[in-house]
Formats: structure tokens, C-alpha cells, sequence
């Protein structure tokens, strides 16, 4: 096979062309510089308020983390005055022992004729209410004064239900029947059957 000048001079181009092609491919890509972005004009006027909206929030850390350390206190202080017997029958006659001592010292003291202590109820997602009920004859002025008692005590309790009847209108009483819960341990509430369990 016999070249022409001509061709021998097409076939060394298209060999120089190869080897420049191989250059420019094979050069490796990444040599150290970072690549120049033009500035948007609309971020820095958001990165700005981004800024001072973090910097208020950063301001207010310390007053909240305040307000939270005083709320841990006064629940602290409030869960003092839970009713903590082991049992839910103990908490009620915990709760009626208070309410019986509470009575007594009215003048003239109350007489609590008849009790009933019922179930614990939950009262939220943390805590549960023991619920206990007295019946008893006093005067209005009484009454008043055991449930403005009731309401002052350190422990968790108070009227849930208050009934109040005609008593001896010459004696100038009347017949009560008063409801009391007071705050307890979530775990003394009994859990709820689902329908369909045995």
C-alpha cells in the first residue's frame, strides 16, 4: 500500500490531534482553586436578619432558662403537697383523716356523719385524684370557714362537688355533702380494660 504526501500529512495531524485531545482529557480537573461565585444581591440582606433574628433568640436563652428553673421550684413545692401512701384506700383515709381535722377545728366543730372514699381518677397525663365524700349538718358560717380551710392547706386538695340541703330551720343548719378530691400518683390510677378483654 503506497501513501501519498498527502496522506502521510493527514495521518501525522490526525495523530497530533489524538495526542492533544489525550492532554486536554487526562489534565486533572481540580488544581486547587476555588471557583468565583458572583455575590447574590438578594442573600446578604436575608443572612443579615437571619443574623439578628438568632442573636435576639440567643438574648433570650438566659431569661428563659430562668423561667424554667422557677417553674421546676414551684413544681417541686407543688408536688409536696401530694398524697404519697403506697395505696389508693390509704390516700383516701389520708384525705378524710384531713378533712375530719379540718371539720374539728370549726366553731362549734362539724360532726361528719357518713364517708364514702371512691376511686382514684386520672387527673391529666401525670397525676390521678382520690375522691372522698362526707355528709355532715352544719350552719352557713361553718361551711364557709371549712372550705376557705380547704383551699388554704399546703397539700393538693380541693371541693370537687358541693351539695347543700334544707337541715333544721330552727337551729338555722343544713344538711352537706361535700366532695373532695385530692392530687395523687398516676400509678394508683387503675388501668382501663379495652373491649373484648376478659
Amino acid at each position: 500500500m503506497n501513501l501519498t504526501e498527502r496522506d502521510r500529512r493527514a495521518l501525522l495531524l490526525l495523530a497530533g490531534c489524538a495526542a492533544l485531545f489525550l492532554v486536554i482529557y487526562l489534565w486533572p480537573q481540580n488544581d486547587g482553586t476555588a471557583e468565583v461565585v458572583a455575590p447574590d444581591a438578594t442573600s446578604i440582606p436575608a443572612a443579615e436578619r437571619r443574623l439578628i433574628r438568632l442573636r435576639d433568640l440567643a438574648a433570650t436563652v438566659p431569661a428563659r432558662q430562668k423561667v424554667l428553673d422557677e417553674a421546676r421550684k414551684e413544681l417541686a413545692l407543688r408536688e409536696k403537697g401530694l398524697y404519697k401512701s403506697p395505696t389508693a384506700p390509704q390516700n383516701a383515709a389520708e384525705i378524710l383523716q384531713h378533712i375530719r381535722k379540718l371539720a374539728r377545728a370549726q366553731s362549734p366543730a362539724i360532726d361528719i356523719q357518713q364517708t364514702d372514699l371512691g376511686p382514684v381518677e386520672p387527673l391529666g397525663k401525670e397525676y390521678g385524684e382520690s375522691v372522698v365524700t362526707v355528709n355532715f349538718n352544719c350552719r352557713i358560717v361553718q361551711l364557709l370557714n371549712l372550705l376557705a380551710d380547704i383551699s388554704a392547706q399546703p397539700e393538693l386538695i380541693a371541693t370537687r362537688d358541693l351539695n347543700i340541703r334544707a337541715g333544721d330551720p330552727k337551729q338555722k343548719t343544713m344538711a352537706v355533702r361535700l366532695t373532695v378530691g385530692g392530687v395523687v400518683n398516676r400509678s394508683l390510677v387503675p388501668k382501663r380494660k379495652e373491649i373484648g378483654s376478659l
